[in-house]
């Protein structure tokens, strides 16, 4: 990957960079508030839950098909990969925050990048973001469907794009959790390399079952049951 194609990565997975995620625990508030999730260990089959299922599934196959389509300039295949990844959130909070942390990321990049934010005139390889149907504007891109679409219009190939998202995703929930338990920062970063560790094998998973078509889907139950149920928590981590 080129160097500033990388820069840029490494930009879009700063903890720095305004998408939001800050603000959505995906559930975990709602899993220590109810003591399901309560020492290391059970974080540490949180996290393997979340990089198994949902990153490996779905989110992670959905930020390379939003960078193939980009780059192929398949608008329509787009808007169906944003509405399908949508439909596959069970609890409302859910999309919702998915949904916000997407069209934050995708105005802060067109804020930081302005002459990247126009609508395709030379190519994917113009480096500019594409123009969506009405109904994805109006409901807003998904955020891995927005990460996948940054990352095709800065350079960045599928592998690694799909490797930076599940890094984000994953050190977010760690950021989360020394929030929420009483875990310190070693504790954190130990369970947090640990899964990172197996990030590889899951990539080329993905890319083979992207290669194959399979279907998006996931199964877990409780996460959705937890995120169903953040809205109820008396004592929130985060206020949006």
């Amino acid at each position: 990957m080129h160097s500033a194609s990388l820069l840029s990565l490494l930009h879009l997975c700063d903890s720095l960079f305004p998408t939001g995620g800050f603000a959505h625990s995906d559930g975990l508030e709602a899993a220590t508030a109810a003591g399901r999730v309560s020492a290391s260990s059970d974080l540490r089959a949180w996290m393997d839950v979340c990089l198994d299922e949902g990153l490996a599934r779905v989110e992670g196959p959905a930020v390379w098909r939003a960078r193939q389509a980009w780059s192929e300039r398949r608008r329509t295949d787009l808007d169906t990969l944003n509405a399908e990844v949508y439909a596959l959130r069970p609890s409302s909070a859910g999309r919702s925050a998915s949904r916000a942390m997407g069209a934050r990321l995708i105005k802060t990049w067109q804020e930081v990048h302005p002459e990247r934010a126009t609508a395709i005139a030379g190519g994917p390889d113009s480096g500019s973001l594409p123009r969506m149907s009405d109904a994805t504007l109006g409901s807003g891109m998904m955020l891995p469907v927005a990460f996948g679409v940054i990352c095709a219009a800065a350079g960045i190939d599928a592998r690694s794009a799909v490797e930076g998202f599940i890094y984000t995703r994953l050190a977010a929930t760690a950021s989360s959790a020394m929030r929420l338990m009483s875990i310190g920062q070693r504790e954190a970063h130990v369970l947090l390399a640990a899964t990172l560790a197996r990030v590889p094998l899951t990539v080329d998973a993905i890319e083979d079952a992207v290669a194959r078509g399979d279907d998006l889907g996931a199964f877990t139950p409780a996460i959705d049951i937890a995120m169903m149920g953040q809205q109820y928590v008396r004592s929130r981590l985060f206020l949006s």
